[in-house]
């Protein structure tokens, strides 16, 4: 039977998930550990997958070739580009770019070298899945968000770009949105996951919790915040959207 793989990028993350696995086992690849069990009687393999784009596409394949995975959903946190994506809120992103990739004058700035494109498209069924599991989610947010002064989450869909940096300072935030000014977010793994699942011709998303807004202010709190309210909220949202995804 096929299975949901859940790509976690931090520790935290992972651990969150983990006790709602039942029937778990492990199994070792590419020095990856894969929890494989079912969730709600769906049946699941849940990663570790590491940050960074070679970090998150190893991991991706592995899943794809031989692991028995008919989708996937990436999850963790990013930093906030758009116009009103604030600390707390939750991005979905349909469409990924990696916004560190430049092979001109050869091929166009951001497009992947002998693709033809740039832009790689997160499944529809799958986001309306996470969007559902959402705003279930906002009626009964993590407590931690109000310890640290955080409103309700809002939701987000839209562009979601990525590159091997952690974008920590006012003056790449705002070269960001000025080079991508529909980005609503910036993170380190998921355009890569989307363009490994595009070769494999399979199915997957992508939801952040926004930890910061990809500015000087960046490192502030970043650890608590992942412990205390994104890893719960990448827990619960995958959980409600597992329940809404059709029988694979």
């Amino acid at each position: 039977m096929s299975r949901i793989a859940i790509v976690s990028a931090m520790h935290e993350e992972l651990r969150a998930l983990l006790p709602l696995v039942q029937g778990a086992r492990i199994e070792e690849r590419a020095g990856r550990q894969c929890h494989i069990g079912r969730i709600d009687g769906r049946d699941v393999v849940l990663v570790l997958s590491g940050i960074g784009k070679v970090a998150a596409a190893t991991t991706t394949a592995l899943l794809l070739d031989g692991m028995d995975v008919s989708a996937l959903l990436l999850t963790g946190v990013a930093g906030g580009l758009g116009d009103g994506v604030r600390v707390g809120d939750i991005v979905i992103a349909t469409t990924l770019l990696q916004h560190d990739l430049d092979a001109s004058p050869l091929f166009p700035r951001y497009e992947v070298p002998l693709t033809g494109r740039s832009h790689f498209a997160a499944d529809a069924a799958l986001c309306d899945a996470l969007e559902a599991g959402c705003a279930q989610v906002q009626q009964s947010p993590p407590a931690g968000g109000a310890a640290l002064g955080l409103g309700a989450p809002r939701l987000h869909r839209g562009l979601v770009v990525s590159g091997d940096r952690f974008v920590s300072t006012a003056a790449e935030s705002r070269a960001l949105r000025s080079a991508l000014p529909l980005a609503l977010a910036v993170e380190m793994e998921g355009a890569a996951v989307a363009q490994v699942c595009a070769d494999f011709a399979r199915p997957f998303a992508v939801v952040r919790a926004i930890s910061d807004r990809a500015d000087d202010a960046a490192a502030g709190d970043f650890g608590r915040f992942v412990a205390e309210v994104a890893a719960l909220l990448s827990r619960d949202i995958v959980r409600a959207a597992l329940a809404r995804l059709p029988a694979v």
